[in-house]
């Protein structure tokens, strides 16, 4: 059985320790990133050797959002808008979303690509830090829950499993968690009634990602991801999330601790899977002796989730990207890309 976590790497190309490190570590998948990136026949050698190393078929992960969270991007891949300008651009047919997500799952199935961390149900609220911003939808739940839900079943029918994030809700964070630690005060009934909806309306979809946030009304002393008291009372419970529970990446600065410290903290706390991206090998190595096999309740719902990974359905590629083209061509919201 693989170990509960997720590992990043360095560059374009496996280097020999870290294939040595995958073939002793087997880690449950790998995660990508811009560094890791260069034409698509490299990057489609990269996920072939690292699944040749852990000596299966294991998910490869990407945040593909579309605008600045785009990991395979122009000029050898096409630019897809953020979800706030496609939102603007459907103008309440979620069918664009979904076509767009489609087209973007056949981008990533081509690379070897099976996971997408995508799409972002954190509402766009005022005075929240940029690191949301754009990559919200809008700022009504209802909205949220619908455009994501459109996204959803794009991706699931282009043969991409998506990660719904970040659960239960980053939209009121006013500094970016990849630096600091977000500290949100609102009421448990104003986060109820508003940040937790989409989740809460998206709760059968197979995989989820944590947000690295303490909501003092739930737990003040732990961040979500670190909380079994959100992860248990609120994710799996309020909430209703049953699915693959991922946390955020345990190497951004809105944790504190060692990461081998972090990414312990995070399983014991209700995660079934740590996240660990930025390809260090100290630290790869110091999450992985800390990552227990993947067994129980975590293997069931890692299963059950890498079950939705299927062969894509056939669709005319040029007729979704036309159409997503005349779309933002006849959007007069003033959204930028």
């Amino acid at each position: 059985m693989p170990r509960a976590f997720i590992t990043g790497l360095a560059g374009p190309v496996l280097t020999d320790d870290e294939r040595r490190f995958l073939t002793e570590a087997d880690p449950w998948g790998l995660i990508l990133f811009r560094r890791n990136v260069a034409t698509p026949d490299q990057l489609r050698a990269l996920t072939d050797a690292f699944r040749e190393a852990v000596g299966r078929d294991a998910p490869v992960l990407v945040d593909q959002e579309g605008g600045r969270v785009q990991r395979l991007t122009a000029p050898l891949w096409r630019k897809y808008p953020s979800a706030r300008r496609l939102h603007a651009a459907a103008a309440g047919d979620l069918s664009l979303i979904r076509d767009t997500a489609r087209a973007m799952a056949a981008d990533l199935r081509a690379a070897g690509i099976t996971v997408d961390c995508a799409p972002c149900l954190d509402l766009g609220l005022p005075d929240q830090s940029q690191v949301i911003g754009d990559r919200a939808y809008a700022g009504d739940p209802a909205a949220v829950a619908a455009a994501g839900r459109a996204a959803a079943a794009g991706f699931l029918a282009g043969g991409v499993l998506p990660v719904i994030k970040h659960m239960p809700g980053h939209g009121r964070a006013t500094v970016d968690s990849h630096h600091h630690l977000p500290v949100v005060t609102a009421r448990f009934e104003d986060l109820a009634a508003t940040d937790f909806a989409p989740f809460v309306a998206l709760s059968d979809l197979p995989a989820a990602m944590t947000a690295h946030i303490v909501y003092t009304a739930l737990d003040p002393d732990w961040p979500a991801t670190q909380s079994a008291v959100v992860i248990g009372e609120i994710i799996r419970g309020l909430i209703g999330f049953d699915g693959l529970l991922l946390s955020d990446d345990v190497s951004m600065n809105a944790l504190t601790g060692t990461v081998d410290d972090r990414a312990a903290r995070s399983l014991a706390a209700g995660c079934d899977i740590a996240l660990h991206c930025n390809g260090l090998m100290a630290e790869m190595e110091a999450v992985a002796a800390v990552a227990p096999m993947l067994e129980g309740r975590a293997l069931e719902r890692a299963e059950r989730a890498l079950s939705h990974v299927r062969e894509p359905d056939r669709v005319d590629l040029d007729a979704l990207h036309a159409r997503l083209d005349a779309a933002l061509a006849a959007d007069g919201s003033g959204v930028g890309l």
